[in-house]
């Protein structure tokens, strides 16, 4: 076997090569970030051997630094193994006391995880193609925690102009709101609003469910409201509205192509009740390749779920509190799944509340939840079965 080890950077690849014997093939080379550097390493690797299975060539994963590496390797054939930098920093350290770390020892130190970890799964084109599904669903996360603060600088700033306004409609985040406001950044501005401009505003863009009276209401209680005048707030009023408008419509053409996306999957987690294409598509992504996991309980482990254990001696952990380790999306997927499962199948609310009735806390059994749905989509993805609920 032909061990290759390389430590990825922005600009340039640190390779070593080294066989099953101990025999270095390759010191430590460096290539760089371009497609004559990827013909280089190749050109050296098919050097001491063209039988790709006989080859294993690892890499930490680094984000977008090692991806163009990592699909020339694939589309050449060779088997790659795409390593956590957390268990590379604790195999390094079990190697040395002395606090050592270079690109050149960590590409000794990948090639030489290769040889002793046989448990190690190779990184599978499936994987390679589930990096776009994994590349949407964290930027859709991305913009939709930039539109939570948006609405949280919009709840503030009608606090400030007009504070009564909260109390008149059942939420601020409504397409009639922000139209409102938009034109009515304050309450000084409604109440010197012509009756028959702000009607038509709120019949339009409520879509007749707000009429005459409830523009009589509005402007009445703007006429005798506390909120300040102060044109500064109006108008980030005015464009903080503007800009959750334009992130809602960004966010709505992700969710099309995340949609798209998971409709070529063929996944039949979409039969479990609960389970929408938003939570369906950050499980598929950030798992990748379910054929990696022998278990259920190892999706749990690599999604940091699994409770974490101490003992020494006489002394061992009360309570275990969870890992968290791994990835936070796919955890906190599959914590919110849980959620809505439960509420929408039987099986799950009736095991829910068995937990409750331990005298567990909620938070604690809807992990258990979370573990029972984890075991049922692992079950889905291998068998490649719709979900048939208990009768």
């Amino acid at each position: 076997m032909v061990f290759v080890g390389i430590d990825v950077a922005k600009d340039k690849h640190d390779c070593f090569i080294i066989n099953s014997e101990g025999i270095v093939l390759y010191d430590v080379f460096t290539i760089t970030n371009t497609i004559d550097g990827f013909n280089e390493l190749l050109s050296k690797i098919r050097a001491v051997s063209s039988d790709s299975s006989k080859i294993k060539v690892g890499l930490e994963a680094t984000g977008h630094y090692s991806y163009n590496l990592l699909g020339f390797l694939l589309n050449n054939g060779l088997p790659t193994y795409v390593l956590n930098p957390l268990h590379t920093n604790l195999y390094r350290k079990s190697l040395s006391i002395r606090k050592t770390k270079t690109d050149k020892i960590d590409a000794r130190v990948i090639a030489s995880m290769l040889m002793s970890c046989v448990e190690l799964k190779p990184y599978t084109s499936t994987l390679y193609h589930k990096e776009e599904l994994k590349s949407l669903t964290r930027y859709r996360f991305d913009k939709v925690s930039e539109r939570a603060k948006l609405k949280s600088s919009v709840a503030r700033l009608v606090n400030i102009l007009f504070p009564e306004l909260e109390k008149l409609v059942p939420s601020l985040h409504m397409k009639s709101v922000y139209a409102l406001l938009s034109e009515f950044p304050s309450a000084a501005h409604i109440a010197d609003a012509h009756l028959t401009r702000l009607t038509n505003l709120l019949y339009t863009a409520s879509k007749g469910h707000y009429n005459r009276d409830k523009a009589v209401q509005i402007r009445e209680v703007a006429r005798h409201s506390i909120g300040s005048v102060m044109p500064a707030k109006s108008l980030e009023l005015r464009h903080t509205i503007k800009l959750i408008e334009e992130l809602t419509d960004e966010i709505d053409e992700i969710e099309a192509e995340i949609k798209r996306i998971v409709d070529e999957c063929g996944t039949t987690l979409l039969t479990v009740p609960g389970l929408s294409y938003t939570t369906v598509s950050v499980i598929l992504a950030e798992v990748g390749d379910f054929s990696n996991f022998e278990t259920p309980d190892k999706v749990l482990a690599f999604a940091g779920m699994s409770p974490s254990t101490y003992q020494s001696g006489q002394l061992s952990n009360c309570y275990a509190h969870m890992e968290k380790r791994g990835s936070k999306y796919l955890r906190c997927a599959l914590y919110n799944a849980a959620k809505y499962v439960y509420t929408w199948d039987k099986t799950f609310s009736d095991y829910l509340a068995k937990k409750r009735a331990e005298g567990k806390h909620y938070n604690v059994a809807l992990s258990h939840a979370a573990k029972k749905l984890v075991r049922l989509i692992f079950a889905l993805e291998r068998s490649h079965l719709p979900y048939r609920p208990a009768l």
